[in-house]
């Protein structure tokens, strides 16, 4: 906050379930105190929500992995995309960075529908083989997937996340799109997020904080709630897919979430190698020598740790050898990748430090 590199955070840590820190500093909004109940935005950490809905139908056997995405998305089939499985999509390996490039700017701007249908009706990378070259993408992947599951329960994504998984685990102040009755009522209690990227923190940035944005399906950013709420998703995988007495997911479902499904291969969105489960980020030390890297979760993370980070904001993993959960809101969007993930690695290393896990 010195550095003026943001103007609040909220965290909460647990160990084995016990929660060790629940905190908030600074300020949620202007001239609001920020408090562990402010309800701030999760931007990618979104994809953690994402992914453990779509592996529960997934278990349900309405797909398989290596299904075309084009056998559950007919239209998805133009510009050469039949190609393209499920583990593509959920991997990041689906070869559509130049879709991602042109969806980007619109995503906010145009309805869902039309979102959809200039995924579908866009062409594969020139040169690309699915599954061969990694490049992340926030915004494509996630409607694929919230599209596929959204078709196959044959509800609205945002009602079938909230009730199908949010609120089983508790998480009532937490959406992943929120209806409009919700917004009204949870006003008072929403965090904004800060352009931190200049001299002095300025009250707006491209976080989705205006109320449009807020309601919009967007299943892989427009995640918002508590921290401590949003760590329940990570100990819901702790947990190996039971929570609060009631199984959400299979063991060995959790497994191949956690998995090392993408081993090895250089990012071309991060420009590094990062390793990924299904939908999930890991720790990725051992191609870099043992040195963080960027969105990692600290120089003492074991190579087990998974989670997501959000675009220079957010932070969520769990680290299963020490039992570890965290989550992580910094409301100051920063000036590139590498100052944000300097700050999240200190951050990471002070809690393995001060809870003398090393």
């Amino acid at each position: 906050m010195r550095a003026k590199l943001q103007v609040g955070a909220q965290l909460y840590v647990s160990v084995d379930g016990v929660t060790r820190a629940d905190l908030a500093i600074g300020l949620a909004a202007p001239d609001r105190p920020m408090t562990p109940d402010s309800m701030m935005t999760w931007l990618s950490c979104s994809k953690i929500a994402m992914s453990i809905l779509f592996a529960r139908s997934w278990e349900q056997g309405l797909f398989d992995l290596d299904d075309p995405v084009a056998r559950h998305l007919p239209e998805f089939v133009a510009g050469g995309k039949d190609a393209i499985t499920i583990r593509h999509v959920w991997t990041h390996t689906c070869g559509l960075l130049g879709l991602e490039q042109r969806l980007f700017p619109l995503r906010y701007r145009q309805s869902h529908a039309e979102n959809i249908a200039l995924i579908c009706s866009g062409p594969l990378d020139a040169g690309v083989r699915p599954g061969m070259r990694a490049g992340y993408q926030t915004s494509v992947v996630a409607l694929v997937l919230g599209e596929i599951v959204a078709r196959k329960h044959g509800r609205d994504f945002r009602e079938l996340v909230r009730e199908e998984l949010l609120l089983p685990l508790g998480m009532h102040s937490s959406w992943l799109g929120m209806s409009e009755a919700a917004l009204a009522a949870s006003a008072p209690r929403l965090g904004q997020t800060f352009d931190t990227s200049g001299p002095e923190p300025k009250p707006r940035s491209m976080a989705p904080d205006t109320p449009a944005q807020l309601i919009a399906i967007m299943p892989g950013g427009n995640g918002r709630g508590p921290m401590r709420e949003l760590a329940r998703l990570l100990e819901l995988l702790r947990c190996r897919g039971t929570q609060g007495g009631e199984r959400l997911l299979q063991p060995a479902t959790v497994e191949a979430l956690t998995a090392r499904q993408r081993c090895g291969l250089h990012d071309h969105t991060f420009g590094q190698v990062l390793d990924w489960g299904l939908g999930l980020l890991l720790d990725s030390k051992l191609h870099h020598g043992g040195a963080t890297h960027l969105y990692g979760y600290g120089p003492h993370a074991s190579p087990r740790a998974f989670g997501h980070s959000g675009f220079r904001t957010t932070l969520a993993f769990c680290d299963p050898e020490h039992g570890l959960v965290v989550a992580c809101s910094w409301n100051g969007l920063v000036a590139s990748d590498a100052v944000h993930s300097e700050r999240q690695n200190a951050l990471c290393a002070a809690v393995y430090e001060d809870l003398g896990l090393i």
